[in-house]
């Protein structure tokens, strides 16, 4: 890994181009997806099995095949051993937990003259969970993206997954499985999110759609906006640690490294105040990088976007990491804490050198579905609230429409609204 100081000539240029590197140019495939967008919107099922053989190279004879049987989800379950099921358990109950920890309630107050205000919280009626395909399965997808909605009391879950000739993934199944969900289709892609979108004959349109995926799912995500609410346009995978040059070396490797290996754009940064620190991390990088699966992507991953950074001092990295505003961020220090109350930009925050970020991408609770792209400046991650819509209450009583009618009125003859102040006005001559 590259090895600079903030001090180097051209340093703010080579963070915001780790910063930026996921804001791909959708252009090239922007008319590929409205295409597909349009086809799907206007033939359904059809265009639906066309895509899927010609992308997938899966041949669906009919529609109805699309959905995933029960007797296919209890198949793939006995496929998987039974500690690794008492896993996929033990996550959801604790995603479970946390999340029931975020439920907000209705609420109302009533004003001296009786009027009724208050906000209504409901669940969102129907909600749509892409799971990627690809490169790797992810079963924790499907429960940081399935919980939250259950515990927010979304009625109707449905899950879509790219088909393989291979068949789908028992673990995918199986997380589907026991996070109680049975509404699943094997359909990916751009067609798939037109599918939840507009809906088709076999499957059902939603209000919502969440979960991430390749620039194909993004873009028309991104396209469908409007006609569904969706979660977040999400970027490739990044981390940022900062180190006082205390820990072990091999420990903060791992961990950049638990980044890198998702995808050639991961970016995996060291902020660190100890030049020793640096070296040996950097050393350590390539010791281990050797022994990976996926080797060849971490080592494009950090040699395109990985860096480590030598800063006068933890004011500065600070400085710095609310400039990325990461994904991820490790607080490998001797006082997390303390750091912590600096912290104003992260998607999610891990404290202290026994934290690493993977515990949080599988079994610590949170939610791993986190903004990406420095967009921790306005966002935040996935959770219940993304599941729930609030509705505004109110209920004037005779003296509250008194009280202000005539402050309505003069307020919508400012505004040229005649018809407005007529419709209090009209009350209160009665």
């Amino acid at each position: 890994m590259k090895i600079f100081s903030t001090e180097d000539k051209g340093f703010d240029k080579a963070l915001d181009n780790i910063v930026k590197r996921g804001e791909s140019d959708t252009s090239k495939v922007e008319a590929a997806v409205k295409a597909i967008l349009n086809d799907i919107r206007h033939n359904g099922d059809a265009s639906l099995l066309k895509y899927t053989e010609r992308f997938d190279g899966v041949r669906i004879k009919q529609a109805q095949e699309l959905r995933v049987r029960s007797k296919e989800i209890q198949k793939a379950i006995k496929k998987i051993p039974k500690k690794d099921l008492k896993i996929l358990r033990i996550a959801a109950d604790r995603i479970e937990r946390f999340h029931k920890k975020q439920v907000p309630e209705s609420w109302s107050f009533v004003e001296k003259d009786g009027t009724i205000l208050g906000q209504r919280i409901t669940p969102i009626e129907r909600v749509g969970i892409y799971v990627p395909g690809g490169k790797a399965a992810y079963p924790s997808t499907v429960l940081m993206n399935a919980i939250p909605a259950k515990v927010a009391g979304v009625k109707e879950i449905v899950m879509v997954t790219p088909p393989s000739k291979n068949g789908l993934n028992p673990y995918v199944l199986a997380a589907a499985n026991v996070a109680g969900l049975d509404n699943i289709y094997q359909v990916g892609g751009a067609q798939a999110v037109g599918a939840l979108a507009y809906g088709t004959k076999t499957i059902s349109k939603v209000d919502k759609i969440v979960g991430p995926g390749n620039i194909y799912v993004a873009t028309a995500k991104r396209l469908v906006f409007g006609i569904v609410d969706i979660d977040m346009v999400a970027g490739p995978s990044e981390i940022l640690i900062v180190n006082d040059g205390a820990g072990e070396p091999s420990w903060i490797a791992a961990d950049l490294l638990s980044q890198a290996e998702h995808d050639e754009l991961a970016s995996s940064v060291l902020l660190t105040t100890s030049k020793n620190m640096a070296v040996a991390v950097a050393k350590e990088v390539s010791k281990q990088i050797k022994f990976l699966k996926r080797q060849a992507i971490a080592r494009s991953s950090t040699n395109r976007y990985g860096a480590i950074i030598i800063t006068k001092n933890l004011n500065e990295a600070v400085e710095i990491v609310n400039r990325f505003a990461p994904e991820h961020l490790e607080l490998f220090v001797k006082r997390p804490f303390k750091l912590l109350k600096r912290i104003k930009n992260a998607g999610a925050v891990f404290l202290g050198q026994n934290t690493p970020e993977a515990l949080g991408d599988y079994m610590a609770g949170p939610n791993h579905t986190l903004p990406t792209g420095g967009t921790a400046r306005f966002s935040s991650p996935l959770g219940v609230e993304d599941f729930i819509k609030r509705s505004s209450v109110l209920a004037f009583s005779r003296n509250g429409l008194e009280r202000l009618g005539r402050y309505v009125a003069r307020f919508a003859e400012v505004e040229g609204l005649e018809a407005h102040g007529k419709s209090v006005l009209v009350r209160m001559k009665q």
